[in-house]
């Protein structure tokens, strides 16, 4: 069986070469491929499961480099020995070329299988090796042709403003206090409500004049507890400020 293509990679000749040679590439870009171990530069172990029309295989064996023409192509290899289903080997012969930036891999495939995968006759055959070569090389046009991602930026420290207001602590309290004071405020509201409540069914003037009698009360000290925070001077310094009260202080 034989069959070609080509595919066009978003990427120098030189990087193609290179992941043409790496087997962490190769491995992620062979369909089936559970492990790919290089023994040496020319030579790779792998162990690749597929299925062939109704038979799943699971093929250990070789690949072996030759021709080795970096960085226009090479020669590569291969044969597997699937147990009782049988063995499969074949060769492609790989080219890389220059094309406005990009380079275009083409490839001649030769592929031969033997014992029960035979059997499957040559339609089945030829279909499976060409869905098998198409995914390869349009996974490995993907992974080699990705965008190079920018590496992330240091984040740029954020000078102190030069001037403008420091919170103080004295605000900061007066702002939880006037959170609590609200606080009392509504339950004081919910308690005068239930108590007027309470008047209308029972005995009105006893009830009804404990409820406005408690409401004036906490009304009042709510308004004097924001006239007195409202009143208390808060010292606020800014890097002006305190420049000048240092200047005047060596003066």
């Amino acid at each position: 069986m034989q069959m070609a293509g080509e595919q066009r990679i978003a990427a120098s000749r030189q990087r193609v070469w290179e992941a043409l040679n790496d087997p962490e590439i190769l491995r992620t870009c062979i369909p089936g491929c559970q492990s790919l171990e290089k023994e040496s530069d020319e030579r790779l172990k792998a162990t690749v499961e597929i299925r062939i029309g109704p038979i799943g295989a699971r093929f250990n064996g070789a690949v072996t480099l030759s021709d080795l023409d970096p960085p226009n192509g090479y020669t590569i290899s291969g044969e597997g020995q699937g147990g009782t289903v049988g063995f499969a080997k074949g060769g492609a012969k790989v080219c890389l070329a220059e094309d406005r930036g990009d380079t275009v891999l083409t490839y001649r495939v030769d592929a031969e299988v033997g014992g029960r995968l035979a059997q499957l006759g040559g339609p089945i055959i030829d279909a499976t090796a060409r869905q098998l070569a198409g995914k390869f090389f349009k996974r490995f046009g993907e992974v080699v042709g990705a965008p190079v991602v920018a590496q992330a930026q240091p984040a740029r420290a954020v000078e102190p403003a030069t001037t403008g207001a420091i919170p103080s602590a004295t605000g900061i309290a007066a702002g939880r206090n006037a959170s609590i004071v609200w606080i009392l405020v509504l339950v004081a509201a919910l308690v005068t409500g239930f108590l007027i409540g309470r008047g209308v069914g029972g005995a009105p003037s006893d009830w009804m004049g404990l409820a406005i009698g408690l409401l004036v009360v906490i009304v009042a000290a709510a308004a004097f507890e924001f006239g007195r925070r409202s009143a208390a001077p808060v010292v606020v310094l800014d890097a002006a400020l305190l420049a000048r009260l240092t200047e005047g202080a060596r003066s």
